[in-house]
């Protein structure tokens, strides 16, 4: 049987920098009010726009499989915030790679984005379609979030993440899957004047207001990734005590807790990261993966559960068996340009610019 072994891994996290202290300077919270909610402590904020840090992370996961961008077949890009629509931002991607040779497509699932395209990759590899992929979940959300609203504007920070995949006769990569969506509940996550339903309102692109019903979420969270999860187990035929890690969706530490404990999972069989990024929606879930490989938390052969969740409502687990390999073959020059500004800077230019165009 075909399989779609992982054989690299890349991250790009934005360097600029926005604390809690800083959040409680544009808006009524401290420190300790965030982190006893979310156990978030800071969070990334891009100086660039989301395909260059997609870019980023590609150039690095491509140098850890010891490839080219020559040899890549298929780029899909999972994320909500895309540069441009059409064309589509996967074909930026792949003119900053220089991948000439691959085939594009974006892929829009919100938070699961990410983990949407690892199914699809891995799909397209095993039906024979492609041979090889580039994943991406990556999210830039600062410039389109309501820095009024304390509820939200805590929660999100930008990032990206992405994998090669190859065909392998190896039993590795995504072995057993979970996909599914609370469509008739879409509504409590909802970001008014994202989107042509919105077009010619008077509404100016980036000018949201967010609809975030923060307890329901956290129910139908937890509810759909231990779901998939139990699923993706079944399906597997293996027992949760034979999981060696699991990597969750970061989007609140009692939502990960409370998954945690419906699945049994002990506090060093949870990957959590979320006091360093707070929820980077699509590059969440694979970038966190991508930390756990570099902290030596994967070894070759292990199992690994990776429940996800966003917004329409969508869900999705991953059972991943890992390959041989753990570390990178390679490395890369490519970086994001100088920022000389702080996170706190960035968004206050954002603020500052929204005003400007209202007038």
């Amino acid at each position: 049987m075909r399989y779609a072994d992982i054989t690299g891994w890349g991250k790009c996290a934005p360097p600029a920098i926005l604390t809690n202290d800083d959040l409680s300077t544009i808006l009524d919270t401290d420190d300790e009010w965030i982190v006893s909610r979310t156990g978030m402590k800071e969070r990334r904020i891009a100086h660039v726009p989301v395909s260059d840090l997609a870019h980023v992370a590609c150039a690095r996961a491509l140098a850890a499989a010891g490839k080219s961008a020559a040899d890549v077949d298929l780029i899909i890009f999972g994320s909500c915030t895309f540069d441009q629509l059409v064309p589509n931002s996967a074909s930026r991607v792949q003119q900053l790679l220089g991948a000439d040779n691959a085939a594009c497509m974006d892929l829009n699932t919100a938070c699961t984005s990410g983990m949407y395209a690892l199914s699809v990759a891995t799909a397209m590899i095993k039906s024979g379609s492609m041979e090889n992929a580039l994943v991406i979940g990556a999210e830039v959300t600062s410039v389109l979030m309501d820095w009024s609203d304390r509820d939200v504007a805590i929660l999100f920070g930008d990032g990206a993440a992405a994998f090669f995949l190859e065909a392998s006769d190896e039993k590795s990569g995504v072995v057993a899957e979970s996909l599914g969506c609370f469509g008739k509940n879409r509504d409590i996550l909802d970001v008014t004047g994202w989107g042509l339903k919105y077009a010619n309102q008077g509404l100016m692109l980036g000018d949201t207001k967010w609809n975030f019903n923060g307890q329901e979420i956290f129910k139908r969270a937890v509810v759909g990734m231990s779901r998939a999860c139990d699923t993706v187990l079944e399906k597997a035929g293996i027992a949760k005590e034979e999981i060696d890690l699991v990597v969750p969706h970061q989007a609140n530490l009692r939502i990960i807790d409370a998954l945690a404990k419906r699945m049994g999972a002990s506090e060093e069989k949870v990957y959590i990261n979320i006091q360093r990024y707070g929820n980077m929606s699509a590059a969440t879930a694979p970038l966190a993966l991508v930390e756990a490989l570099e902290e030596g938390r994967v070894a070759p052969g292990d199992k690994l559960l990776l429940p996800a969740f966003g917004g329409g409502l969508t869900w999705s687990a991953h059972l991943l068996n890992w390959g041989a390999r753990i570390k990178p073959l390679g490395t890369t020059d490519v970086d994001l340009p100088p920022c000389d500004k702080t996170g706190l800077q960035l968004v206050r230019d954002i603020i500052a610019a929204k005003k400007t165009v209202k007038g």
